[in-house]
């Protein structure tokens, strides 16, 4: 720094303050932030060593690649015009060719030491953090019927309530734990702190490369590659659906927990109206009609009447 022209220094300041921001930003943004020209953000970058921005740039972006790829991803879409059907569409259609990856490349030998080791965990516990977390809370109701205590880590209490819990985890007990791009460091920590006490780690992430798949006794890795986001959840979840149908099919007496479940929430469900054996699905206009009807009736009728009871 002491080596650098002043406008080069506040330069220089900007950066080592905003690292992530200026690893996205291009040459025209950073010269705007700081108050300086293009050419001088150029003369700044050589100063550095660099052959010019765009090496500066790739520098700065080097170890940020999975954390800034959506950003870089969605800045190069908006500069290609689409309407928003084709977009609709290219989603679509890359969430599909993840799910046909998964099931092309799940192993099935994996596949099998998978439902085995939930269906022989004394406790299971999933983990995951970020958007991960929504995943294992849908993984912990999909087995929770079938295998006797599920409990999701992704709680409100944050990770050291999570971390509470694990501390009474034992060689007896799995924990799943999901990282995706971008990874969370809590879901690292936490996988390998139950690793240290024996439980058994089973991973579900996107590459071997993932910080989880060293850590993890087993390792199934589902592509979650998509375009305009960090990550596409669609594989991951048809994955945990496959599982938790699998333990479904495994597990004991699990035509009689379903049944028992079903019968137990029965309560919190609603059927539609049946008419001649047939649901009776009102149409937009007789579903207006209906809807306005009560509120004629009630104009017109002024006695007051108690209401009954239920």
């Amino acid at each position: 720094m002491p080596m650098l022209t002043p406008i080069h220094q506040r330069m220089g300041a900007f950066v080592l303050a905003n690292l992530f921001r200026s690893a996205t930003m291009r040459i025209d943004e950073l010269a705007d932030a700081v108050g300086a020209s293009i050419a001088t953000a150029n003369r700044f970058a050589r100063a550095l060593g660099f052959s010019g921005y765009p090496a500066f740039r790739e520098a700065l972006v080097r170890g940020f690649e999975a954390t800034i790829a959506p950003v870089e991803r969605l800045r190069s879409s908006l500069e290609s015009p689409a309407s928003g059907a084709e977009v609709f569409e290219s989603s679509l259609a890359q969430a599909a060719a993840n799910v046909r990856l998964a099931q092309n490349s799940v192993d099935a030998a994996k596949a099998e030491a998978l439902v085995e080791a939930v269906l022989n965990a004394q406790r299971v516990f999933v983990l995951g953090y970020g958007a991960s977390a929504f995943l294992a809370g849908l993984m912990e109701h999909g087995l929770t019927p079938y295998c006797a205590n599920v409990q999701s880590l992704a709680l409100h209490g944050g990770p050291s309530h999570a971390a509470r819990r694990l501390f009474t985890a034992s060689r007896d007990d799995v924990l799943v734990a999901l990282a995706f791009p971008r990874y969370v460091d809590d879901t690292i920590v936490l996988a390998r702190q139950a690793r240290q006490r024996g439980v058994r780690v089973v991973a579900l992430t996107d590459s071997g490369a993932s910080p989880l798949a060293s850590i993890a006794d087993l390792v199934l890795t589902i592509r979650a590659e998509r375009r305009l986001a960090a990550n596409c959840d669609t594989a991951v979840l048809a994955v945990i659906e496959a599982l938790c149908d699998a333990v479904a099919h495994r597990a004991k007496r699990s035509v009689e927990a379903a049944s028992g479940l079903t019968e137990f929430v029965l309560p919190w469900l609603v059927a539609p109206p049946m008419l001649n054996g047939a649901p009776a699905v009102p149409s937009v206009a007789q579903s207006a009609t209906s809807a306005r009807a009560p509120r004629r009736a009630s104009a017109k009728r002024h006695t007051h009447t108690e209401p009954r009871e239920t």
